[in-house]
C-alpha cells in the first residue's frame, strides 16, 4: 500500500510538472543585434561530436581544446561575444538564473563552457566575464567548472560549424549578428540537446543535463520520474509533454487505485465482523449472538 501510495505521489508530481510547463508564462522572443531571419543562424544537430582538437585559450591565457571539457562530465557549450551590448549577456544571465535553480552543481556535475566568437577578445576579458557569472552563480567550489575561451578564428570557425551556429558582422552598426542559444554535450563532446532563444527553464536544464550525462549522472528519483513525462523535439530544440505515455500510466495507476480502494474495504469490513463477534452455537440452527439472552440457556 505504501507503495502505491509512492508511485500516486511521483505521478501527481509528474502531473503538476506538465501542468506547469503547459501553463507558465514563456518568455517573449527578443531580437538579435539585427532584424534578420535568426532561426537560420542557429542550427544545431544533435549527434554531432564536437572534434575533441578544436583548440583555444583558457581565461588564463593557457592553451586548451575542447577535449579537455567534459570526460567525466557533460557540459552545457554557449557561444557568445564578450563586448555584446545586449543578447549575450541576456543568454548568460538567465542560464546562471536556471541554473541556480536545479540540484545539480557547476563544477561537480557538468561545466560551462562559454566560447566567444570574437577572434580579438583577450583573455583578460574571460577571465573577467567567468569572476562576475561565478560569482552571480554563487556556489561554492563550482569556479573550476566555469571556463571561458578565446581562440583563433580558424578554431572559432571549426566550432561554430560543429555547433551549427553562424554569425556576420554588421558595417554599419559594428555589431555582430547573431542568435541566441547553447548546446548540452555528453562526456565526449557529443550534442545531446540544444535550446534555441532565451527559454531556459530549470525542467528543461535539469533534463537535459541528466541525459547529457547518463552513465556518469546517476538520476534521482524526480528525473526518473520526470524523464518518461517529456519528450525532446530535435527539429525545435523543445521539451513537451509525452501526454500519451502520461495518460496510459493514468489509466494504469486508476485502476491500480480503485482495486486498491476496494481490497482496502473488504479487510475493514471483515474486521468488522470480527469485532462484532457472530457466533454459532453447538446446536444446528441455533445463533447466539452476544449481548442477546437466549431461551434455555
Amino acid at each position: 500500500m505504501s507503495r502505491l501510495i509512492l508511485i500516486l505521489a511521483l505521478v501527481a508530481f509528474a502531473g503538476g510538472g506538465v501542468l506547469w510547463l503547459k501553463l507558465a508564462p514563456r518568455p517573449q522572443g527578443r531580437s538579435s543585434v539585427t532584424e534578420g531571419d535568426l532561426k537560420n543562424l542557429f542550427r544545431p544537430q544533435t549527434g554531432v561530436v564536437v572534434e575533441p582538437d578544436i583548440t583555444f585559450r583558457d581565461e588564463a591565457g593557457k592553451t586548451v581544446t575542447m577535449g579537455d571539457f567534459g570526460k567525466d562530465r557533460p557540459y552545457i557549450l554557449v557561444p557568445a561575444w564578450f563586448r555584446c551590448p545586449s543578447l549575450c549577456n541576456e543568454v548568460l544571465n538567465d542560464l546562471v538564473k536556471g541554473l541556480s535553480a536545479i540540484p545539480y552543481s557547476v563544477g561537480r556535475d557538468f561545466d560551462v563552457v562559454v566560447v566567444s566568437f570574437d577572434a580579438r577578445e583577450t583573455a583578460a576579458l574571460a577571465a573577467a566575464k567567468k569572476a562576475s557569472y561565478a560569482e552571480e552563480y554563487g556556489r561554492p567550489n563550482s569556479e573550476a567548472g566555469w571556463h571561458f575561451l578565446t581562440g583563433d578564428q580558424s578554431e572559432i570557425d571549426r566550432l561554430l560549424h560543429a555547433i551549427g551556429y553562424q554569425v556576420k558582422w554588421d558595417d554599419r552598426k559594428q555589431q555582430f549578428a547573431h542568435a541566441a542559444g547553447l548546446v548540452v554535450c555528453s562526456p565526449q563532446g557529443t550534442i545531446v540537446r540544444y535550446f534555441g532563444g532565451l527559454d531556459y527553464r530549470p525542467l528543461y536544464l535539469r533534463l537535459a543535463i541528466t541525459e547529457a550525462g547518463r552513465g556518469q549522472i546517476s538520476p534521482g528519483i524526480i528525473d526518473q520520474a520526470l524523464l518518461p513525462c517529456f519528450q525532446f523535439d530535435s527539429s525545435k530544440g523543445q521539451y513537451s509533454a509525452a501526454v500519451l505515455f502520461i495518460v496510459k500510466v493514468a489509466g494504469v495507476l486508476t485502476v491500480l487505485a480503485v482495486v486498491a480502494f476496494w481490497v482496502v474495504m473488504a479487510r475493514a469490513g471483515k474486521r468488522r465482523a470480527n469485532r462484532i463477534g457472530v457466533v454459532t452455537s453447538p446446536s444446528p440452527g441455533i445463533v447466539i449472538t452476544p449481548g442477546v439472552d437466549t431461551p434455555g440457556y
